[in-house]
């Protein structure tokens, strides 16, 4: 009995030493959120990240020139979550529709694995008539109406594949270069790779609308990179991040003493430990607090003109959604952040296709094509990278009864915009069914090498060392796709 006393005497007074430092040291929740969110797991951190020559500290996010020559500064990646049909968005298949109801050609089927269906399934025509449009021809479906206004600013590129059969793995080797948890993503590269430009804002930040992602915080983390790359999701509603706001009773003098002081001790502890993740830590507090002024400005719409909203589709009243958070990503590019990830899962059309087609693209395609005009109205485009699509295609084979598709990687469409990509091309084919890529195949290594390229980079040099090996986005894989560089 004496022992427990003991043991619950140390524990209370452990917790009261917690709450004392929460309550009195004024830090600040806002702090605390996202040193949290920056440093929650150790990372092994590139030796260049820690010290300058003269003992002080390095802002591991202060801007740096890629070695080469850079068409794009910047990233925009809109992540259409859960696979939209190619076959009725961006690939008009005349003999499918002409094949509609009819079994596949026993040959197309040979080794092909499909997630859910016996591959051996009717043929299913495309929901949509297609048109073309602008002076490229683009061909797009009916219900893309605002994207076919913009259609000679894109790059369509209809030849994609992956290995990937099922949603998480997929969205994590798009996002990653890997089916395999725990490597960095493609904006935590982008950020290692240059630093970021905004002062008062995380330099990649994620927005999210629908439902939650099948791969989760594993498309947009840091992996084995310091921890200070990592994606930092945004709410769409009350604080940005989670108690970003100070508790009652800390005004700013006091929290901006504490940081001094939390500033003093960890420097103490960085020439003590050389360990490069107490320089991530310093610059999660002290971003922390920048974030209590410039994340509630970014947030507020009340200053963009009506006109803009308007364009958006965006009822400044509501909060959330994916027109929102396109208006949102134009304001953080403008403020300098470096990688703007939007994820938008609703496109796993198993059954209801036709319907909910018309519902994704009713929520998406508006603000889409806003965007590419309000950057290009504003100068940002020539040097802002835009990436619509996602983790693979869908069957050309029916789900459901009559009205679904199937989980397909040997073909899917995607598009770029800006940053040194080729306005108004349509790059690659399928063949007639849509089935299998029949010219100019673009892998995902291929698509990520090349987004590298056009950020400045030689994608097999771009690489971290992590137990005696060189890592990179790519693997071992992938080659600029040149044929669409402008």
């Amino acid at each position: 009995m004496n022992s427990l006393s003991h043991e619950l005497r140390i524990e209370a007074a452990r917790t009261t030493a917690r709450r004392w430092f929460l309550r009195d040291c004024g830090v600040g929740l806002g702090s605390i959120a996202l040193a949290s969110l920056l440093g929650a797991g150790r990372a092994v951190a590139a030796p260049a990240q820690g010290a300058s020559p003269r003992g002080g500290f390095r802002n591991p996010l202060a801007p740096r020139d890629p070695p080469m020559a850079a068409k794009a500064k910047r990233v925009i990646y809109l992540f259409m979550a859960g696979a939209p049909s190619h076959l009725d968005l961006f690939d008009y298949k005349p003999e499918l529709e002409k094949r509609n109801g009819q079994l596949p050609p026993a040959g197309l089927l040979k080794d092909y694995r499909a997630a859910f269906i016996n591959p051996n399934s009717a043929l299913l025509g495309p929901k949509f008539k297609f048109t073309k449009h602008g002076q490229s021809g683009a061909e797009l479906s009916e219900i893309l109406p605002h994207l076919a206004g913009v259609a000679d600013d894109l790059c369509i590129i209809r030849s994609m594949h992956t290995e990937a059969v099922n949603h998480a793995p997929g969205q994590i080797l798009m996002n990653t270069g890997s089916q395999q948890f725990g490597r960095p993503s493609l904006g935590a590269w982008t950020l290692y790779g240059l630093g970021s430009q905004a002062e008062d804002l995380p330099g990649y930040v994620v927005l999210s609308s629908a439902n939650g992602t099948s791969g989760g915080a594993s498309n947009w983390g840091c992996g084995f990179l310091p921890t200070i790359y990592s994606g930092i999701p945004f709410r769409s509603s009350g604080d940005p991040i989670l108690y970003l706001s100070n508790p009652k009773g800390i005004d700013e003098e006091t929290q901006r003493a504490s940081l001094d002081a939390l500033r003093r001790l960890n420097e103490r502890q960085f020439a003590s430990a050389g360990d490069p993740e107490i320089t991530a830590r310093i610059q999660a507090f002290e971003m922390a607090h920048r974030l209590q002024s410039s994340a509630p400005e970014l947030m507020d719409l009340s200053a963009e003109p009506k006109s803009v909203l308007e364009m958006y589709g965006v009822d400044p009243a509501k909060p959330g959604g994916y027109a929102r958070n396109c208006l949102l990503a134009r304001r953080l590019v403008e403020r300098g952040v470096r990688f703007v990830q939007l994820f938008h899962e609703a496109w796993d059309q198993h059954g209801d296709l036709a319907g909910a087609l018309k519902r994704n693209c009713g929520d998406t395609d508006r603000a889409t094509a806003a965007l590419i005009r309000d950057l290009k109205q504003r100068g940002l485009l020539e040097d802002t990278l835009v990436v619509w699509g996602g983790e693979f295609g869908r069957t050309p084979m029916v789900q459901g009864g009559n009205d679904g598709r199937d989980h397909h990687n040997r073909s899917y469409s995607l598009w770029m915009a800006g940053g040194g990509v080729r306005p108004g091309i349509t790059y690659g084919a399928t063949d007639d069914l849509g089935f299998n890529v029949a010219s100019n195949p673009v892998h995902v290594h291929d698509l990520n090498a090349t987004i590298l390229h056009l950020l400045g980079f030689d994608h097999t040099r771009l690489t971290f060392r992590l137990q005696g090996r060189d890592y990179r986005l790519t693997d071992v894989h992938g080659e600029v796709v040149k044929g669409l560089l402008a």
